[in-house]
């Protein structure tokens, strides 16, 4: 079975403002789900973490927790707080982290992986879109 890839991304225009999430869920080298959400008004960091647990809830709503999962994300901050490496000091961002937790204790095969913004193309387009879309 193929590692399930999961592309995420979230952004707010102006930071804090209007913020939109944009998420690409491939298995085997094809697209199963794109999402994409407006968010209010939001701050990038916040952006970030609802796109993850918007990833997450798909993934669990198509039952993939049995799957490995790789989650790419251009988020270094996310990243790094989900594992535990850097303290949470934005009070907005702690029951972000903690949801994204929540959801990831439902997939035992998960890892993370930095990508650079310009692999992040698809997701991102997303956000955009959904951001778009609102406003």
């Amino acid at each position: 079975m193929h590692t399930i890839i999961i592309y995420t991304d979230g952004g707010a225009r102006n930071n804090p403002g209007p913020a939109g999430a944009g998420v690409v869920i491939m298995d085997g080298g094809r697209v199963i789900a794109e999402l994409k959400q407006y968010l209010g008004e939001q701050t990038n960091n916040w952006a970030e973490y609802e796109a993850l647990a918007l990833a997450l809830q798909e993934a669990k709503r198509r039952k993939l927790q049995g799957r490995s999962i790789e989650i790419r994300m251009d988020s270094k901050l996310v990243i790094e707080q989900i594992a535990g490496n850097w303290k949470v000091k934005e009070p907005t961002l702690k029951p972000q982290v903690a949801k994204a937790r929540a959801l990831l204790a439902d997939f035992p095969k998960y890892k993370f992986v930095h990508i650079p913004r310009e692999e992040n193309i698809e997701a991102d387009r997303l956000v955009n879109e959904a951001l778009d879309e609102a406003l």
